[in-house]
């Protein structure tokens, strides 16, 4: 919607709950529009997904889902994942109580050690 409101089914009813959840759904269409799987394919790994973790096929499991279908096709490197939700958990702890949590709140955003193995590993300064 050009007017940035969640768009609502019926009278009333949001089909989103929150934004982030009309993203993920944004997000698995425009992937799947580029041909990174089929409709089959992501009904079988939300399918999946949801008998072995035994919850609902929410947009929590659409997420986890389309983590899993990214890292299984290597489109995902190894360990950014990792690296994105460590900084998500950093920016969260520093954002300010209902403010909206940007990445750019990390305090390591703008260390450029923060991500150097050399800085962190056995021979930086971080062993």
């Amino acid at each position: 919607m050009s007017d940035g409101q969640i768009p609502r089914g019926g009278a009333t009813d949001p089909v989103f709950a929150e934004p982030w959840e009309a993203q993920a759904f944004a997000l698995v269409v425009a992937l799947r529009d580029r041909g990174l799987f089929d409709w089959s394919e992501w009904a079988e790994a939300l399918g999946a997904h949801t008998r072995r973790t035994g919850r609902a096929a929410d947009y929590a499991a659409w997420l986890d889902t389309l983590e899993g279908l990214l890292a299984a096709r290597d489109v995902l490197a190894p360990g950014l994942l990792a690296e994105r939700r460590a900084a998500f958990a950093r920016a969260a702890a520093a954002t300010p109580h209902g403010a909206p949590i940007l990445l750019a709140n990390d305090p390591l955003a703008n260390d450029p050690l923060a991500n150097d193995p050399l800085a962190n590993g056995p021979l930086g300064s971080g062993a």
